[in-house]
């Protein structure tokens, strides 16, 4: 079913964003509970617990946004065979990746119903701390805006195609009245100068003296 296929990519996609999501947070409890790792210039893996949205903002919102990103979980897997840029199909498939990660671990990580705190590992020193689930949130969303944009701007181009298209069919259908019109008018003075020597042609010829023959 074309519904179907329309979702497979998307879906994959997601799929793939929350086991790789999931198995870095497992990784992170495990190995950063009681070590920070310096990897490269400011960057460093470094365990932190968020309860409220992505990048450490909304703290203590945690159960409302668990539902909302529930909501647009739910919004984005029926948006999903609306889609037609493949720009457009993977951040889709990275937006719904990446916000059922974050909502897995408000869900499994707490004691009450979406009170669970989501973990954080990438640690820049000057930026909020983030994982996996937030980077593919954020790419999804600008893949997103880019295939819009790209889209809108084929769609313009498409139709400016169309009424030049349009324009030069009308221009060849003038020329083409235009000669037709010219012919005829051509034909018919051709028929009037034969009517014309016919006619000059049947008439009685006289003797220069006027004699009768």
């Amino acid at each position: 079913m074309p519904a179907l296929r329309a979702w497979r990519v998307p879906v994959a996609i997601a799929c793939a964003v929350v086991l790789v999501d999931q198995l870095t947070k497992h990784w992170a409890v495990n190995e950063l509970s009681d070590r920070t790792i310096e990897v490269v210039w400011t960057l460093q893996l470094n365990l932190a617990f968020n309860n409220g949205m992505a990048f450490g903002q909304g703290t203590g919102f945690g159960p409302l946004i668990g539902v909302v990103a529930t909501l647009v979980i739910v919004f984005l897997l029926v948006s999903v065979r609306d889609q037609t840029s493949r720009l457009s199909t993977v951040g889709m498939g990275l937006l719904i990746g990446g916000a059922a990660g974050n909502l897995i671990d408000r869900l499994f990580r707490g004691d009450g119903f979406l009170d669970g705190a989501v973990v954080d590992f990438v640690d820049l020193q000057w930026f909020p701390i983030f994982n996996v689930a937030d980077i593919c949130v954020n790419v999804g969303a600008a893949l997103l805006i880019l295939g819009s944009v790209l889209s809108a701007r084929r769609a313009h181009d498409h139709d400016d195609l169309d009424d030049d298209r349009a324009s030069r069919a009308g221009d060849v259908g003038d020329v083409a009245i235009t000669g037709r019109a010219g012919g005829e008018a051509v034909t018919g003075r051709a028929e009037g100068d034969a009517v014309t020597g016919r006619a000059g042609g049947d008439a009685p010829s006289q003797t220069i003296d006027g004699t009768q023959p």
